[in-house]
């Protein structure tokens, strides 16, 4: 057990499935993070009209509202063909985007962007059932933790390189970035040894067998209340965001200084997923996730302080416990699911948790006209600690005997 608790990580580099899978991960988020900020030039550019360019990104997050109905196909097919396929034909999909000339053509576009963001809503539980069969579950963890590091890690350098790519040779040659790199993604799958049960035959129809995973996330005692607690954080850093350039504009910066915020809190995210394993082994999932959203909740009303080292602080804070609830949340429900639910469950906890991000995002852009980051931001880092302190009490007597860290579990 000292072994697992001091070098999971290692363990998991070292683990040949697990680097293969981190390398398809590596591979795609790179491909994600350029396109996503291409497209929005690319409609701001045909259109002119910012209100446009920010549909691309609700086109894609859009399916993630029917992830209970769409994380049965994760459950109903064999789940590593399912990613080949699901790779090969985004890659596809994409390369449709050659046709987009002119405004006339952005139905394409966004039907293409609509498409994208349906098949990773079935890809991403796919992925999360398939990865409980690629290391123990003493090292889920470790290999989530390092998941959110290559995809934070990619976020990094992939939008640049996008844009740079974008204004050369225009937005299809960014989309066939992305194709590539889904080909490429899909050209390791059949590598990774997996160990996966065949799909068993089940008696209802999609809603039926949606209802069943529903009901598994909301009538477990530690999974309810750490989606619960992602989905609100994940609400109130979405607010946070919109005050960004709020806070650029108190520093006394051009909006480009937000670049560099944003770089900050990407580095500390890719930092945190280095040592979440232990982390979580240490705290288990629960005080890990509070932890994390107590970090972020005093970071969030740090940046109302008009001061740069401050300022750079607490994006660096953010960054950095954000992504805990997350992980703690997703491995919980890799350990604590059955495999033939297991797609569904984590489709359900990806609607609760990620859905409330576009709310945010919309609230936040009608608060910000009506208040600045001084009084806005220490009312959202009130309401993160308020959630932190819910996470960490007592549910249930059946909370305390399911709430354990990944080093507890019973090997698969």
């Amino acid at each position: 057990m000292t072994k697992t608790k001091n070098g999971g990580t290692r363990r998991v580099l070292r683990d040949r499935d697990a680097g293969l899978y981190l390398a398809s991960v590596v591979v795609s988020a790179f491909g994600t993070s350029a396109l996503g900020p291409a497209c929005g030039m690319w409609v701001k550019d045909l259109t002119g009209s910012n209100g446009l360019a920010a549909l691309c990104l609700l086109a894609t997050w859009a399916p993630t509202l029917a992830g209970p109905l769409l994380g049965t196909i994760a459950d109903r097919l064999p789940r590593k063909p399912l990613l080949i396929w699901a790779d090969l034909g985004l890659g596809a999909v994409l390369l449709t985007l050659f046709a987009v000339r002119s405004r006339d053509d952005l139905w394409l576009l966004f039907t293409v962007l609509l498409v994208y963001g349906t098949v990773v809503a079935v890809r991403d539980p796919a992925e999360s059932a398939v990865v409980t069969g690629v290391v123990g579950p003493e090292l889920l963890g470790d290999l989530g933790g390092l998941r959110t590091t290559a995809v934070e890690g990619m976020k990094l350098v992939a939008p640049l390189t996008g844009a740079a790519l974008y204004a050369a040779y225009g937005g299809a040659a960014v989309a066939c970035l992305d194709a590539g790199t889904f080909a490429l993604a899909a050209a390791v799958w059949p590598f990774v040894r997996v160990r996966e049960e065949p799909p068993r035959p089940r008696a209802g129809g999609g809603r039926a067998q949606a209802a069943e995973g529903v009901r598994e996330l909301w009538g477990h005692p530690l999974l309810r209340p750490l989606v619960l607690a992602g989905g609100a954080t994940m609400f109130l850093s979405s607010l946070s965001s919109t005050m960004t350039y709020g806070v650029v504009d108190a520093l006394g910066h051009s909006p480009a200084y937000a670049g560099v915020l944003y770089a900050v809190q990407g580095a500390g995210s890719t930092a945190v997923g280095l040592v979440s394993g232990a982390a979580l082994r240490r705290l288990g999932a629960r005080r890990f996730a509070a932890a994390g959203i107590a970090l972020t909740a005093v970071a969030v009303a740090a940046r109302a302080v008009p001061s740069d080292p401050v300022v750079l602080a607490g994006s660096l804070g953010i960054g950095l416990g954000l992504p805990c609830v997350l992980i703690a949340a997703f491995t919980a429900v890799q350990l604590e699911t059955p495999g033939p639910l297991l797609g569904r469950v984590t489709a359900t906890a990806g609607t609760l948790i990620f859905t409330p991000t576009a709310v945010g995002l919309a609230v936040g852009a009608g608060l910000v006209e009506l208040a600045g980051p001084a009084p806005l931001l220490p009312v959202y880092g009130v309401a993160l600690l308020a959630t932190a302190a819910s996470l960490v009490q007592r549910v249930d007597s059946a909370s305390r005997t399911t709430d354990r860290s990944p080093s507890d579990a019973n090997p698969a």
